[in-house]
């Protein structure tokens, strides 16, 4: 067993008087671990006053008190572990604190989790963030939505200038769009498209259509 002077407590009157809290100038402890409260406990015992001891019924109660905060705290760090653990694989939000104060925001798919210091770690992009500083979990069929529109959305904006279009070199390319949009699409990702790129495909389908003599086609243009 340690040696009990290693404390930094002091015994007054067979209780126990932390040096740090009696001091306005310094900073009081986070708090004892197991073998510091035993330490504290045997240093209680021994430096008691005489004259009014200490029960064994209050030293059990103090060490069955200090148990249940241990026991407590080690179902925190468990669950923390367990909700860590659920987000692997998985495309999380975090929110962190600068050096300037400022806040800002990370995005990326959880690719492990680590376990250190009674803290759990979600690995994204490979940097390790606190648990804790995961604000948001996102769906995979929300982030595949997301990056479905992103990708279409881009290949409209590589067609050439509406007046530029002809059927020989775009006619093929802007079908397989209409009919894509119409027919392949998730409804949640058309719930995300801006009603501005849907109106321009339809401006393209129907240029299209005048080039080939056709009647204009439609859709219903997603609210």
């Amino acid at each position: 067993m340690a040696d009990v002077s290693s404390v930094n407590a002091i015994i007054k009157n067979g209780e126990v008087v932390n040096e740090k809290a009696e001091s306005k100038n310094k900073t009081a402890p986070n708090g004892y671990d197991k073998d510091a409260f035993m330490q504290i406990l045997v240093a209680q015992m021994k430096y008691q006053d005489p004259l009014e001891p200490t029960s064994n019924t209050e030293y059990i109660s103090q060490y069955a008190t200090f148990s249940q905060v241990e026991q407590l705290s080690n179902m925190a760090n468990a669950m923390s572990l367990s909700r860590a653990s659920e987000m692997v694989g998985k495309t999380v939000t975090i929110s962190q604190t600068n050096e300037d104060g400022t806040t800002s925001e990370i995005q990326g798919v959880v690719d492990f989790v680590t376990y250190s210091g009674n803290k759990a770690y979600v690995n994204v992009k490979g940097v390790a963030y606190d648990v804790e500083n995961v604000t948001s979990i996102l769906d995979s069929k929300y982030t595949d939505a997301l990056e479905e529109v992103a990708d279409f959305q881009k290949a409209i904006d590589k067609l050439p200038h509406l007046e530029e279009i002809t059927d020989e070199q775009n006619g093929e390319t802007i079908d397989a769009m209409y009919d894509y949009y119409n027919n392949i699409m998730s409804d949640k990702a058309k719930g995300f498209m801006d009603k501005n790129y849907v109106t321009s495909l339809l401006q393209y389908v129907n240029r299209l259509d005048d080039l080939r003599g056709d009647s204009h086609r439609t859709y219903p243009v997603t609210s």
